[in-house]
């Protein structure tokens, strides 16, 4: 059965100390985004009991499960009833498939013949009815990357935690997990850590933004997307966000000013962050039109990103290759593209 899962991780580390708070509800799915190396993994591993807290405590419905402070609270990992389900399967190779999945419920007491029936039901529900005698061995990744899922959610967990489960799997693949983790997690208990906001828009009901070990921004998925309040949640969103002040309804960047179709309705001076998409700015002049110089460019899908000192634009590789490093440069972008947050 869920649970709600509440938690303030404190875990020191070489660079920074990690310092996270976060509530997920009975049957939320909370997703975690950020640079690699935010601390986004660390949290998970305490959350599962395989990393010491030097701070905070853990509670799960209502149970405290850790606790670094007196009196000491410490429950080894096999009984929190938390799984962790990561890049790889690990499923157990001298087993079949079916026992794989079998293996908590019999562990936990359950008779075998029942606990492989319900591994059989499991297996069906995550598409791979049937397979039950065959060998991990036998499966392809993503099939593999099923039954971890079968055998992770038939332990009855009160809550799941995911690190990065489709990271290693191709294109096509990973959006078929993806949708089978959807279903298969309804109504349960999650925290997700993803560097990919597809991941976070098909599976979590909130998201937390964490950057050098805090969390920078929390809230639903869709308003975190919409309105990021630092460059990295932009950068996660496919945004760019651009601070400045606000002026008489639009944006001020000491000397240059971009309006939108909405105009800001905050107090002049207020900071002020322009976000939009670097597929709307156009080379050249026009409206919204500002100067900038050219750091780098990368390739994308479509073309060629030009990256500034003021913001970035999607241009076709034809653009793309008459422009290099320290080149000046003309931006602009339609007010209907730019949208205004509080910074």
């Amino acid at each position: 059965m869920s649970a709600a899962l509440s938690a303030h991780v404190v875990v020191r580390r070489r660079a920074f100390t990690v310092d996270v708070a976060l509530d997920v509800a009975p049957g939320e799915t909370l997703a975690v985004m950020g640079r690699s190396g935010a601390g986004k993994s660390t949290v998970l591993e305490a959350l599962a009991g395989l990393q010491t807290l030097d701070g905070g405590e853990i509670s799960l419905g209502g149970r405290v499960i850790d606790r670094a402070a007196p009196p000491r609270v410490r429950t080894d990992p096999m009984r929190r009833g938390i799984v962790l389900l990561g890049q790889d399967a690990r499923l157990f190779p001298h087993l079949s498939v079916r026992e794989n999945v079998a293996f908590g419920p019999r562990a936990a007491g359950v008779a075998a013949a029942d606990a492989r029936a319900d591994a059989d039901a499991w297996l069906a529900r995550v598409g791979l009815p049937g397979v039950g005698d065959r060998r991990p061995a036998e499966l392809s990744g993503g099939e593999q990357q099923r039954v971890a899922v079968a055998r992770a959610l038939a332990a009855r967990p009160r809550a799941v935690l995911l690190d990065e489960p489709l990271v290693a799997l191709d294109a096509v693949t990973a959006a078929e997990i993806r949708a089978m983790l959807r279903e298969a997690l309804g109504g349960v208990t999650a925290v997700a850590v993803t560097h990919d906001a597809v991941d976070a828009v098909a599976l979590a009901d909130r998201l937390l933004i964490m950057e050098g070990g805090r969390a920078t921004q929390v809230g639903s998925v869709r308003d975190v997307l919409a309105a990021p309040a630092t460059d990295v949640a932009a950068r996660i969103a496919g945004l760019e966000r651009l601070v400045g002040l606000a002026s008489r309804g639009a944006w001020d960047g000491s000397g240059w000013r971009l309006r939108s179709t909405v105009p800001f309705a905050g107090a002049d001076g207020s900071a002020l962050a322009a976000v939009f998409r670097a597929a709307h700015v156009r080379l050249g002049d026009g409206p919204n039109g500002w100067d900038a110089v050219v750091r780098f460019s990368e390739p994308t899908v479509t073309g060629v990103r030009i990256v500034t000192d003021r913001g970035a634009a999607e241009v076709p590789v034809a653009d793309a290759a008459r422009l290099a490093p320290g080149d000046g440069i003309r931006f602009s972008i339609e007010p209907e593209h730019v949208r205004f947050v509080p910074a």
